[in-house]
């Protein structure tokens, strides 16, 4: 298996848009290619972002522009964490035990940060550095709830640093044009992760970016995804053009 997969990578648009948790899948030296979570599990929002990828290789499509995934279930290493993050191997997330990591060493972290973690970081930190005036669009998706939290309300979200946030300001300004939407600001999570890969790839150099967060009900299936991503794509190149950066 290659950790990640690249889908137009000479397309001229300067966005590069990236999922860091596209995919579930477990690589076979893993535990034979088991969490021990079971199907059920491996498909939710816990061992990757439910929707994020059709959604983000049809944006891709319409703003012409490269779309990098991962290859690799956020729950075998997370791609959106810093290597000294402790959250970097999940041993529990969301009220589910992962077995295959209950009891992983620091050789096993080392070798997936080795064979999948820093190849696709290395992949997105040279799409991202061969391009001029880069704009790293991060597309995760949330669950509309956690086991025993509030019902999240909000259908988008957009998370930004604090130390870089003006294409991010001006995108929830124009979001909340779109009067049927309930759009979040740094909501479901805190914007600003040390570490995580809008850090390693846009803030350490100044780069412009925004992370957007579509509640996954909203993007279950194609239609939601397709559907998502033509609203999605003039809205950021409106709020691109507006804000004169």
């Amino acid at each position: 298996m290659t950790p990640f997969t690249i889908t137009g990578a000479d397309r001229p648009s300067r966005f590069l848009i990236t999922v860091d948790h596209a995919s579930n899948f477990v690589p076979a030296d893993i535990n034979g290619g088991d969490l021990g979570i079971g199907e059920d599990n491996m498909e939710r929002h816990i061992a990757y972002d439910v929707g994020a990828v059709g959604t983000s290789l049809r944006l891709g499509e319409l703003l012409d522009a490269p779309v990098i995934c991962s290859n690799f279930s956020r729950l075998v290493i997370d791609p959106n964490r810093g290597m000294d993050d402790p959250t970097l191997v999940m041993r529990l997330y969301d009220g589910t035990i992962i077995p295959a990591n209950r009891h992983v060493d620091d050789a096993e972290i080392t070798r997936r940060v080795d064979t999948l973690y820093r190849p696709y970081h290395e992949a997105l930190e040279a799409l991202a550095a061969a391009r001029d005036n880069v704009v790293v669009l991060a597309m995760h998706s949330f669950s509309p709830k956690l086991n025993g939290r509030a019902p999240r309300p909000w259908e988008v979200a957009v998370l930004y640093s604090r130390t870089n946030q003006d294409y991010s300001h001006a995108l929830l300004k124009r979001l909340r044009q779109e009067s049927d939407l309930t759009v979040g600001e740094n909501e479901p999570y805190d914007g600003h992760l040390p570490g995580d890969s809008i850090d390693q790839h846009a803030l350490r150099q100044g780069r412009l970016n925004t992370l957007i967060e579509l509640r996954n009900d909203e993007i279950a299936d194609a239609a939601g995804q397709n559907a998502w991503a033509e609203r999605l794509a003039p809205i950021l190149t409106d709020a691109l053009a507006e804000s004169g950066l």
